[in-house]
């Protein structure tokens, strides 16, 4: 792996055997090197992806592709003149086994046309230790840019890929945190006039898990606790996010979780599915579809935390370099769910709805 830090580097080659390098162009050139995933901070995400292309290596990108439309084409431009694969996913949740058996239930037609989807997130996002470029609109961060792509993907797959256009309604609140983003709603418009409204809020007051019957959230206190230290400046932000890195005592943290059920909204949100015969409701055991019948739940197994989208990204990316299957999460599906990233913040800026461009379908199959 590439790292900046010295230590990490010591770390990495003795726990896996393996090189360590001090930048991503020295980590490119080698030639014993296959593939590379790209997890830098978001402003430099298209700039790496380009100096892999040219080294003709294959390239697991992160969320976003780029922060412009015109970085995700100059990645496109870069892979379309070499062999290498790319895969533009990054750990979403937008076609893990909850959300593909809802598309199941959906493209079966049982519940009718699908008609609107809703999804709602409260998280604490915003209040957690932050290095700059993270809660900086400019620099691809805030909630829009770091977290909108688990709503936009999920609702992407669930309405066939092809939106219209976004009209979106931005908030940034807090004064610790005045450059970035932490609060939007956006209604989406995909093709047969489906609505889809997305709501995210990273301030932290309450967290969505107060909308289940199943569970309860445990972290009011800890988040206002964490919100003072931000206000008055007793957090050191750069050694609280240095704990959760490679090689620190809290690696990982950010992205355990157990495997199984109960199912919790996280990052995601909890999503309500309007089809003209019923609806289809996240549950603590899967899903509740609610018909002409009454209603019942439809269980299923939830690979536990973040590493559950990482491993399937892997397999997605492996598959297509040793048996040349096609990618789902390729290039210009990354770069639509960029697309719809931007226009919800000029959507928001402007105050006008923005018209897309740029999206594809769902592949068949999918």
């Amino acid at each position: 792996g590439a790292d900046l830090r010295p230590w990490a580097r010591e770390e990495f080659e003795k726990r896996y055997q393996g090189k360590a390098y001090a930048s991503v162009e020295e980590l490119c050139a080698d030639s014993d090197v296959e593939a590379i995933w790209i997890a830098t901070p978001n402003h430099l995400h298209a700039q790496n992806a380009i100096t892999a292309a040219k080294n003709g290596k294959h390239i697991l990108a992160r969320k976003p592709l780029g922060i412009t439309m015109a970085e995700c084409q100059a990645v496109l431009d870069a892979v379309k003149k070499t062999d290498v694969k790319l895969l533009a996913g990054g750990q979403t949740q937008g076609t893990s086994p909850l959300i593909r058996e809802a598309r199941n239930i959906i493209t079966s037609g049982e519940l009718g046309p699908l008609r609107a989807i809703n999804v709602v997130a409260y998280t604490g996002w915003m209040l957690r230790p932050r290095m700059p470029q993270e809660v900086d609109d400019s620099a691809g961060g805030g909630v829009i840019w770091r977290q909108a792509p688990h709503q936009i993907e999920t609702t992407r797959y669930l309405a066939g890929g092809l939106a219209k256009s976004v009209r979106a309604f931005t908030g940034s609140w807090r004064p610790e945190r005045p450059n970035g983003t932490g609060y939007y709603t956006a209604v989406i418009e995909f093709d047969e006039n489906v609505p889809v409204t997305m709501t995210y809020n990273a301030y932290g007051y309450f967290d969505t898990l107060g909308l289940t019957t199943w569970s309860s959230d445990k972290g009011i206190a800890g988040r206002a606790k964490s919100r003072a230290a931000l206000l008055n400046g007793e957090i050191n932000e750069e050694e609280e996010k240095e704990k959760t890195r490679f090689s620190s005592p809290g690696e990982g943290s950010v992205v355990g979780g157990e495997a199984g059920r109960p199912w919790t909204p996280g990052n995601l949100g909890i999503f309500l599915i309007s089809c003209q015969e019923g609806d289809i409701l996240m549950s603590e055991n899967g899903l509740m579809v609610y018909d002409n019948h009454g209603n019942h739940e439809v269980e299923v197994f939830q690979p536990g935390g973040a590493g559950m989208a990482l491993d399937s990204e892997v397999l997605e990316l492996y598959n297509a370099i040793r048996h040349d299957k096609p990618l789902f999460h390729d290039g210009p599906w990354g770069m639509a769910t960029a697309e719809i990233q931007w226009a919800i913040i000029e959507s928001g800026r402007q105050n006008k709805e923005i018209t897309l461009k740029y999206q594809v379908p769902v592949p068949p199959g999918e």
